[in-house]
């Protein structure tokens, strides 16, 4: 399929008129891309973010997909007024989708089309544009940026700063990055980001680029403090001795008042451009994947004779721990060097001594855990099952410090790249959560990710906590993570969809690129491109 490949293209969505679906206040938009598989199934490919209080949304997000130009590719956006945090977008307000080709968005470059409802009516007055790039460029820009003396906007309080970049198209201006916005602060820092190069300005250095800082209101209507035009031959002459400055200017506040100078001062402390690596560069490269398995052996499961247990195996040889195992160890086992995986459980009292353990082999062999494929992983847990007692507490931290420890030792070995990928697969109820934040925080400075399954119908709120798509995750003494290292999803919700397509950013494949690069970069300082 690989040699079919044509391109890489880039999607950029925006909204107008959307329905308003909120009282009191404007709908809060996110966009849903769905792709029908061979099977003609709508598999889900990503999401954006959400937009609060707005009807005309340019979302920052951006889809990237494989262009197979000799298929007829079938894409779904969504468009959903967002009002909980939970996964599921079923309860969540429609406001309207279209569906279409790939090669029409890209054979356009630039689509604009109404929305339509359900029932194929319109969508009120919503209408949808999707812009497609071709990425001939792998570079992304690593910024630090901060500024001081900003305006303060807001009566009470001061300003919410944020900051928004865009390219120069031959048309208008494209957002490519929105940061987050840093909350009363008038000399605001914002945490560090990332913006693909031909998002920024096409590759191009000395394309105009444009910044504009606003003052967020959580009711949407948004301050504009003021902007500037750069470009990225200027940003690059930055260093954190000597930081780009840019006077952030208010056009209509300059009109208006004599004597104006600025409206604050935005410093770009870091603008490094980086090669940005694909999979295939990681896996031909000869970094070797390893990918540890760990199940809930919990009480909280149910007793495994019981056809309620989530480890009852049906007549049919089938239970959701064992569909989970074969989903994700399906797709991870053809890039794992040597197909050998270590496969432990916790929360079992184990022979001989029926204590309980939160790491023991599968196999109960302690000096050879591997199971040989994810067949042998299977077998192991089918075999193991009959002879331990489900008992409990939930505690993840063990095994995590367990891979941990062997993340670490292969950093310490410069002779191989090595990532670690452990799958832990769970009901959801978690005991140690204080030392498993401890874990992962650690952890998030090491090569390894967490890719967290919960089985069952539990609440799954303390696992969407530890995976940290809405911010940073902190151990209990305030220390942040390095990185967003834990993915987590609930296995009902998408036990019958291909395991790439998972949450958008959970599919395998781009869970490990993306958290590869980390790995990559530790061991490739030099890689900046010039």
């Amino acid at each position: 399929m690989a040699a079919q490949c044509v391109t890489k293209v880039e999607l950029s969505v925006s909204c107008d008129h959307l329905m308003d679906k909120d009282i009191g206040s404007k709908s809060d938009p996110l966009c849903v891309l769905l792709m029908s598989g061979a099977d003609s199934r709508w598999y889900e490919v990503g999401r954006s973010e959400q937009v609060q209080n707005c009807l005309s949304p340019r979302f920052s997000k951006k889809f990237v997909i494989d262009y197979f130009f000799e298929v007829v590719q079938k894409l779904k956006f969504g468009i959903y007024d967002i009002d909980n945090k939970t996964i599921d977008l079923s309860d969540d307000d429609f406001l309207g989708e279209l569906e279409c080709t790939l090669g029409q968005v890209v054979s356009s470059k630039k689509l604009t089309r109404p929305l339509v409802l359900k029932n194929n009516k319109p969508a009120g007055k919503g209408t949808i544009t999707v812009c497609a790039e071709e990425i001939s460029d792998n570079r992304v820009v690593n910024f630090e940026v901060e500024a001081r003396k900003l305006d303060n906007k807001d009566l009470f309080g001061k300003s919410d700063p944020y900051l928004e970049f865009y390219k120069q198209t031959e048309s208008t201006w494209q957002l490519a990055h929105r940061t987050e916005v840093v909350k009363n602060n008038l000399n605001p820092t914002w945490k560090p980001f990332r913006i693909p190069l031909q998002s920024l300005c096409g590759g191009d250095m000395e394309k105009p680029i444009k910044v504009e800082c606003y003052d967020y209101d959580s009711d949407g209507s948004h301050d504009l403090i003021g902007s500037f035009e750069t470009t990225m031959k200027r940003l690059q002459e930055t260093s954190r001795s000597s930081p780009a400055e840019f006077e952030c200017i208010n056009s209509k506040k300059k009109q208006k008042k004599k004597g104006y100078k600025n409206s604050g001062i935005v410093s770009v402390k870091m603008c490094q451009v980086v090669k940005e690596y694909t999979f295939l560069d990681y896996v031909m490269g000869g970094c070797q994947i390893n990918f540890t398995v760990a199940i809930d052996f919990t009480g909280s499961n149910g007793d495994p004779r019981s056809p309620q247990s989530l480890h009852y195996i049906s007549p049919q040889g089938v239970n959701e721990y064992l569909s989970a195992i074969w989903s994700v160890g399906n797709v991870i086992q053809d890039y794992d060097s040597d197909k050998m995986f270590p496969a432990f459980g916790f929360g079992a009292q184990i022979p001989p001594s029926w204590q309980v353990s939160h790491e023991f082999p599968l196999n109960f062999n302690p000096s050879n855990p591997f199971c040989a494929g994810i067949a042998g992983v299977v077998e192991a847990y089918r075999m193991c099952l009959p002879n331990i007692k489900l008992y409990g507490p939930t505690n993840f931290s063990p095994i995590i410090n367990h891979v941990a420890g062997l993340a670490y030792q292969a950093m310490q070995q410069t002779a191989t790249l090595q990532y670690f990928v452990l799958l832990i697969i769970t009901d959801g109820v978690i005991t140690d959560m204080d030392d498993t934040r401890r874990a992962i925080v650690n952890a998030s400075r090491l090569p390894m990710s967490i890719i967290i399954v919960g089985v069952g119908g539990a609440d799954f709120g303390a696992m969407e906590f530890l995976d940290g798509d809405n911010g940073q995750l902190r151990s209990a003494t305030g220390e942040t993570a390095m990185r967003d290292i834990v993915q987590f999803v609930p296995f009902r919700q998408f036990k019958n969809t291909s395991l790439l397509t998972w949450k958008g950013d959970f599919g395998v494949r781009s869970l490990l690129e993306e958290q590869l690069l980390f790995t990559v970069e530790k061991e490739d300082a030099e890689s900046s491109v010039q």
